[in-house]
This record gives C-alpha cells, sequence and structure tokens, in this order.
C-alpha cells in the first residue's frame, strides 16, 4: 500500500524516536566500539544538516547500514561479546566463590535495606538530575550542604534564585506526596518484581522481558536505549537485535539501573544475578551496556554477604569480561584508591575522562560506572558519605545515588540507612506500572523473599 509522506509529522516525533536525529551519537558510539567508521565523519555532519524530511531519513538509513557492516579496527584491543556463553570464557580466572546466606530474618533485613536504600539514593539524586556540577554546586553551597550531606529541598532552592525558573517543577523532599516518588529508577525495580520474576518465574527469558515492557508501561516512561527498544518490540523487532536497530544509545547507562532486583534474589550468588541482569539488559543493550547491568547485579549479591566494599567490586569484575572497556575503567578507579589517590583527586581525573557537558558522556555506562565504584571506596562503607558522593559529582546523579545506595543497603542492612534518608518516603514508593501505582516497602521485601531460590 502506498503511504503519503504527508501524513508523516517528523518534528513531532522525539529525538529517540527519530534516528536521523542521532547520527553524530552512532557514529560516536561505533568508534568507541572499535567500528573502522573514522572516515564518515563528514557523511554524518552532511545528513544531519539537511532538513528534516524523507530524503534525510532515506539517508540516515544508508548510514545506519554502513556503520553496522564497518568492520572493527585491527588495533583495537578489546574483547567484547555479547553471547553469554563467551562472556563467561571472558571473565577473569582468579574468580571468588561466596556462600549463600542463611534465609532468616537478618537476610530479610539486608533486603529491606537494599530497597530502602536503592529509593532513598534515588530520591537524594532525582531533583538535580540533568542539573550540571557548576550549576549544583552551587545551589548546595547556598544553602550551607556543601559537601553534600542531606536532601536538598525547594527551600534551598529559593536560595539561588536564577536556578528557579527552570527547576522549581523537580521533586524536591520537602515537597513529596507520603511517599518517594515515581522515577524510572525505582519503577524498574518494582517492575522487575511484579512483572519479570512475578509472572514469568526466576527462569525468564530477554522475550519475556520485551513482552513485560510492553504489558506494564506507556512508551513515553522509557528513555534513551529503552525507548528504542520499546519501539523495535513494537514493530517486531525481538531481542537481541532490538538492542541494535537503530539504537545509537546502546552503551548508555539505561541497563545499569535495571540490576537490582537480579542481586536482591540472588544473595551471595554473583554469577547467578548477573546471569538475570544479562538475559534483561540484551533486549535494549550491548556490549559495555549489557556488562553494566550484570556488574552492577553482581556487587548487590555479593553485598549481601560481604562487607568488604573491594570484594564486592570486584565481585562485580568477575561477571564481566576481564578485557572490556568497563572493565578497565574499573579497574583504573581502583588502581588509583589503592595508590592513595585522595578523594577529590580522583573524581578530578573522572571528569578529566569524560565531559558531563556531553550528553553521551553523561549517560554512558562507564562515565557512571566509575562514580559507582569511587564513591563506595571513598565512602568507606557509610551510606550517607556514600550516595552524597555520588549525587554531588554530577553526571546521572538519581541513577548513581540508588545503584550505590542499593549496595550499601545490601550491605548494612536497614539500620545502616538511617532514619535521616528514610523518614521522608513513609516506607512508600509511587510508581507508575500499569496497575500497581503505589506500593509499601515491606510488601516489596515480602515479594522479594518469595523470589529467592529455593
Amino acid at each position: 500500500m502506498y503511504f503519503d509522506p504527508k501524513y508523516l509529522n517528523l518534528s513531532a516525533m522525539h529525538d529517540w524516536e527519530l534516528y536521523s536525529k542521532s547520527l553524530t551519537t552512532e557514529l560516536r558510539e561505533c568508534l568507541d566500539e572499535g567500528r573502522d567508521v573514522a572516515q564518515y565523519g563528514p557523511l554524518c555532519e552532511a545528513i544531519s544538516a539537511l532538513p528534516m524530511g524523507e530524503a534525510r531519513e532515506e539517508l540516515a538509513n544508508v548510514f545506519f547500514r554502513i556503520m553496522m557492516d564497518a568492520p572493527l579496527r585491527a588495533d583495537f584491543p578489546y574483547v567484547e561479546p555479547d553471547d553469554i556463553e563467551t562472556i563467561r570464557a571472558e571473565r577473569p580466572e582468579d574468580r571468588q566463590a561466596f556462600s549463600a546466606p542463611a534465609r532468616d530474618d537478618r537476610l530479610k533485613d539486608k533486603i529491606l535495606g537494599a530497597w530502602l536504600g536503592r529509593v532513598c539514593g534515588c530520591l537524594l539524586g532525582k531533583p538535580v538530575e540533568g542539573m550540571r556540577t557548576p550549576d549544583m554546586h552551587e545551589l548546595l553551597r547556598n544553602s550551607l550542604n556543601f559537601p553534600l550531606a542531606r536532601y536538598m529541598t525547594l527551600e534551598d532552592l529559593e536560595k539561588t534564585p536564577r536556578l528557579k525558573e527552570r527547576w522549581t517543577k523537580r521533586t524536591w523532599a520537602d515537597c513529596l506526596n507520603g511517599c518517594a516518588p515515581v522515577d524510572d529508577d525505582t519503577n524498574y525495580t518494582v517492575m522487575a518484581a511484579k512483572g519479570i520474576v512475578g509472572k514469568y518465574g526466576r527462569d525468564f527469558t530477554s522475550g519475556d522481558v520485551a513482552l513485560a515492557w510492553m504489558d506494564c508501561q506507556p512508551k513515553n516512561a522509557y528513555c534513551t536505549a529503552e525507548r528504542r527498544a520499546f519501539r523495535n518490540f513494537v514493530i517486531g523487532i525481538r531481542p537481541p537485535q532490538s538492542a541494535i536497530y537503530k539504537n545509537p544509545d546502546r552503551e548508555y547507562i539505561g541497563a545499569q539501573i535495571r540490576a537490582d532486583y537480579f542481586g536482591y534474589i540472588n544473595p551471595g550468588d554473583p554469577e547467578t544475578a548477573a546471569d538475570m541482569a544479562w538475559r534483561d539488559a540484551r533486549i535494549s543493550h550491548v556490549k559495555n551496556g549489557v556488562y553494566g547491568e550484570m556488574f552492577a547485579a553482581a556487587m548487590i549479591a555479593a553485598a549481601a554477604v560481604t562487607d568488604d566494599i573491594d570484594a564486592i567490586i570486584r565481585a562485580g569484575l568477575n561477571e564481566i569480561p576481564a578485557r572490556s572497556r568497563l572493565s578497565e575503567a574499573v579497574r583504573t578507579v581502583l588502581n588509583d584508591f589503592r595508590a592513595g589517590l585522595s578523594e577529590d583527586e580522583c573524581f578530578a581525573a573522572i571528569a578529566r575522562r569524560w565531559d558531563e557537558f556531553k550528553a553521551y558522556d553523561w549517560v554512558h555506562t562507564i562515565s557512571n560506572a566509575e562514580i559507582v565504584t569511587a564513591s563506595l571506596l571513598y565512602g568507606g562503607g557509610d551510606y550517607g558519605r556514600s550516595i552524597c558522593r555520588a549525587v554531588q559529582t554530577g553526571f546521572d546523579t538519581d541513577c548513581n545515588g540508588a545503584t550505590v545506595g542499593s549496595i550499601l543497603g545490601m550491605m548494612l542492612g536497614s539500620a545502616g540507612v538511617g532514619a535521616q534518608w528514610t523518614d521522608p518516603i513513609c516506607g512508600a514508593l509511587d510508581t507508575s506500572i500499569f496497575g500497581v501505582n503505589r506500593v509499601t516497602i515491606a510488601d516489596m521485601v515480602e515479594l522479594t523473599m518469595s523470589h529467592l531460590p529455593g
């Protein structure tokens, strides 16, 4: 059937849904993946400069095929498989084994701590998500909250008038509705519990995850790589191809923020946690985007049985390819810490490697995984100090606060999170998941316990 292009309103489509608006991101992603595409920079610029329309879309389609057909450079030093068998083969050889904890009240309290830690860490970073550090640090200093040590409030914002117009409508800690607010970071944790494991069991497949996404939330609940994958599901493209087709965001942080529940339900078993994370991640991500979720899930699983931060981070590294960019980046942070770099020096080094003013760097898996790693190390096992460092550093603030909070909450239990952080959320969480809406943390802990193995 002939389709009249006049009925296609490209200008009404979000950038995440229109591939031709993301060609520079695609080129950067392919370069980082090691593809031999540097010579196509001028072509990328030329297509991107065209007026929006059918011709630009057709040329963007050609550009996509060129990128996907490009070989790896001969000098690319990394080995970054996507299939689980090769990922396992590429893991470090000296992997530490952990023992499963007893299924008792102590474990239940750790799971409670993980839920509280995630939700509160997310809330800490939520109002300043997208705010770059010069503005954030001005806000914090003007409100006598630098270094960051407590939630940020609307009253704090009032003390920096130039930021009010853009940031007033954010969810500040003194503007809650009797619970933690809706956030994609916490939506994914609840969706994993209710829509994935709750519906399909521990043996869920990547196809099950794709179905859960379409059943649980509308398109606009998804961002970047997830929005593009959702679009692919709707037009019939299934995992793992859904992660690749016109998805230049495929190594962004969106899979890493979905890891937590798979760590919660596999305490002491980082390998199984990482396997579940792989099944989840591959519907929208590849390579280091996938490894980020595996890394985070494995760390959370290990945090249930050890309070050694170094061992927790190594448990994450042990489940991803040793010759990947993510592994190299995390080991760089570890080595800097062990070499005696000060906290400020370490975070400054991360900021030199990644430019927060570039969207690609700001939301990439690796940049944010470096921040998570450094926050765990320099936080010294203290919940508040760790989440505050993760948020104060900028980049994806709510994501990093949530991931660090989840790990520390699991390690320390609920008392280690502390009333300063938990009191404002009143033990409840709002979601935008169809048919779920508000949940209590207590109910989510009971559901989590029911999904433990055995």
